[in-house]
């Protein structure tokens, strides 16, 4: 099949235009630059708002595209340096052919090449561009041979070892029947379409956005086992080549033609810093928190909003949905490293951190059920501290989505909650400006980030008052960092909410039993499971200042006592609810109570159930875990694992995705896979309350009252090291 690229283009330019009004950080997304844009060598020109892999595309007529090829370096010493420790060169030879599952070669299709003013090989595809891995191109240099599909969204191809792995690994994963419905999907023009025949234009592309380091000494064999030993992006290449193959009848469309979601969002790091010389190489824990980005002054005040839109279109036959999204977040930090006297720590935060955003670029979806919306994702780049001392890049890897998608929309408004979990490596680089461009320096940090993110439906006019005389189950993960003698803490607990008062503010009463663990000045941890917390706070409405005016929209403060009102901090944090009030979240700031500091972190309520527990079930399990023990620290991301209930038992299965930092060696592992695997009690505890447990193992929360949602603490102790996470199991069919 081939693409006419005017098609292509089209649903695309739709998305950005149709992304939700109001002065939010979703309109931002219509302003940003494609993630084609930038010079043809991207270590040279660090663009905002576009992926890392900057390519450039002018010039070329319809159907063509440029050749890139970039080789590690041990091939070409003296080649141009370019991201990821590779070498641009000019092949020796190119050629195109036409292939099958076996990767056999089935003659060149009908093709015309060119030189552009760059002596880059560009080949013009007569019957249009490829739409599916049935047509490779192949470079050679020296005795190195390297290949990548043509069906790349980006037209400037870079053919490398990324894309290389995704030929040698990923098309003789597929059966011959298989391979043949991706090609049947490309040139299917019925009404009921299969969307997923933009899947490899979108996978062929985004490999090239991961930020992955090929060793200098490498050959292009050590190469693929480098990235094949990075599970991150080798769960991504399949979980991508699986998402093409999705049958047409999965594919649906959001019913509503625009939703606007208010995203809660948490993201918990551990990487590795080299910013500062006398901590260099030590390891560091992040937590990432939603905020708003003030945009306006004292006097005349304004705001990007988090946001997220859905949009669906039927264009030409072609069922379309899309979605965007831009989230301003802040950033803390605490530096662990071994000196000369022991263990030292370092806390960062506003004062080092500018504000910075997470968005990922407009893109399609796919709507499985009208339960899991299933997507790639290709994070954006972001600068702080442009015309600074010191201006910082940001790069963030690629991620598959695989979100739960219900509650109670209806056809006029979407489903009222995408709730997800995910991981994205990535990295902060000095930039230095030459020529009015940004150019590439040192490396200053890698991190490697587990994500939880809630978006909530948004309504004009939401009112508070529908929280009034309800009762809720809660759920909550929050971290402190400090220079004091306990410079980590993780808290993490569950407990209940009752809701009284009226349209603007309301009183909470709560009963929340928690468990804290702690990372001691001395190195050593310790964990105490015997915290309660009863006090009273308060949760009052928190308008949007938009260019219609104040708005209430579903965003919440939380606060001990006074409300924070529409402007200032409160002093728990800032969240939101879905339109009828059974699901609220809150990014906990800073937060603290009568009882003590809580922490960074997040919130979650759902109104109880009165049904009994679910006895049966299968649901997808995402979420994050902090470990600790003496001189070790772990992030560990839970990577769409599956909960299955079964009467009185449950098994829990999950791939892991783990980054170690030994602090005695001074080293942060990239992440490792792992597996978690354990057979559960499950008792369910009346209102919706649960729990699943197996040794030291559990995980404590609650099921929503459709049955469909699980929100749980998890706790677990192995061979001296504590944990503490936080989990969302939803269902998947």
């Amino acid at each position: 099949m081939r693409l006419n690229p005017g098609l292509f283009i089209l649903p695309i330019s739709l998305l950005v235009a149709a992304c939700g009004t109001g002065d939010d950080a979703i309109d931002n997304v219509r302003k940003q630059p494609n993630s084609f844009a930038g010079a043809k060598n991207p270590v040279d020109d660090f663009t905002p708002g576009s992926t890392g892999d900057s390519g450039n595309n002018s010039g070329l007529a319809a159907n063509e595209v440029s050749i890139t090829l970039e080789v590690p370096a041990s091939l070409a010493p003296d080649g141009e340096p370019t991201r990821r420790n590779l070498r641009i060169v000019q092949p020796d030879s190119i050629r195109v052919f036409r292939t099958n599952h076996s990767l056999q070669d089935l003659g060149e299709p009908t093709i015309s090449t060119r030189k552009d003013e760059s002596g880059s090989t560009v080949i013009r595809f007569e019957n249009g561009l490829p739409l599916t891995p049935d047509v490779v191109i192949e470079a050679r240099y020296g005795a190195g041979i390297l290949r990548a599909v043509a069906a790349d969204a980006d037209r400037n191809i870079k053919i490398n070892p990324f894309s290389e792995y995704l030929v040698a690994n990923t098309i003789p994963s597929y059966t011959a029947s298989e391979f043949q419905q991706l090609l049947d999907c490309a040139k299917d023009t019925d009404a009921t379409l299969c969307l997923n025949k933009f899947a490899w234009s979108a996978l062929a592309d985004q490999v090239h956005d991961f930020e992955i380091d090929i060793p200098a000494g490498a050959s292009i064999a050590s190469a693929l086992d480098v990235l094949a030993a990075r599970p991150d992006f080798a769960s991504y290449v399949d979980a991508m080549a699986d998402y093409a193959l999705l049958q047409e009848q999965a594919s649906g469309n959001v019913s509503a033609s625009s939703a606007d979601y208010n995203p809660v969002f948490m993201g918990l790091e551990l990487g590795q810093t080299f910013l500062e010389s006398s901590y260099a190489g030590a390891g560091q824990w992040g937590v990432r928190m939603a905020c708003a980005e003030p945009t306006g002054t004292q006097d005349d005040p304004a705001y990007l909003y988090p946001g997220l839109t859905l949009a669906s279109f039927d264009i030409f036959d072609i069922r379309v949905t899309s979605l965007a999204t831009q989230i301003p977040y802040d950033r803390k930090t605490l530096t662990h490293k071994r000196g000369s006297q022991g263990y030292e720590f370092f806390a960062r935060g506003p004062d080092t951190w500018a504000l910075n955003t997470h968005s990922t670029s407009p893109g399609a979806a796919t709507l499985d059920s009208n339960t899991r919306l299933l997507a790639s994702r290709a994070l954006l780049q972001s600068i702080t501290g442009l015309n600074s001392a010191r201006t910082i890049g940001w790069t963030r890897n690629p991620y598959y989505m695989d979100a739960y998608t219900g509650g109670a929309g209806n056809s006029e408004t979407g489903p009222d909650r995408v709730l997800s979990g995910y991981f994205s490596a990535g990295k902060a680089i000095e930039l230095e400006s030459v020529q009015g461009k940004l150019k590439r320096k040192d490396e200053l940090e890698a991190h490697y980030l587990s994500v939880l993110e809630l978006n909530l439906l948004r309504e004009k006019g939401f009112d508070t008052g529908i929280l009034n005389g309800r009762n809720y189950n809660t759920v909550y993960l929050a971290a402190r960092f400090a220079g004091s003698a306990e410079p980590m803490q993780v808290e993490a607990g569950s407990g209940t909410w009752q809701i009284n008062g009226n349209s603007e503010t309301a009183t909470i009463t709560q009963a929340q039993a928690f468990t804290t663990v702690s990372r001691h000045a001395s190195g050593s941890v310790s964990s105490d499971n015997t915290g309660n917390r009863s006090d009273s706070w308060t949760l009052s409405q928190r308008a949007a200042l938009l260019s219609t005016g104040n708005e209430n929209i579903g965003r919440l403060n939380l606060d001990v006592e006074n409300s924070a009102g529409q402007f200032e901090q409160p002093d728990l944090g800032v969240g939101a609810s879905v339109p009828d009030g059974s699901l609220l979240a809150f990014n906990l700031a800073g937060a603290a109570s009568t009882g003590g500091v809580i922490g960074d972190g997040l919130l979650i309520a759902a109104e109880q159930a009165s049904a009994p527990k679910p006895d049966s079930g299968r649901y997808r399990v995402q979420g994050f875990a902090v470990g600790m023990k003496d001189g070790l620290n772990r992030l560990l991301h839970l990577d769409n694992g599956t909960l299955d209930l079964s009467g009185a038992t449950a098994s829990l299965e999950s791939d892991t995705l783990e980054v170690l930092h030994d602090v005695d060696a001074g080293t942060v592992s990239a992440p490792v896979s792992g597996q978690l695997m354990s057979s559960l009690a499950y008792t369910g505890n009346g209102n919706g309350q649960v729990s699943f447990s197996a040794g030291n193992l559990s995980l404590n929360g609650f099921v929503t009252a459709d049955a469909s949602q699980f929100f749980l603490v998890y706790r677990d102790s192995i061979n001296g090291e504590e944990r503490s996470g936080l989990l969302i199991a939803t269902k998947t069919r």
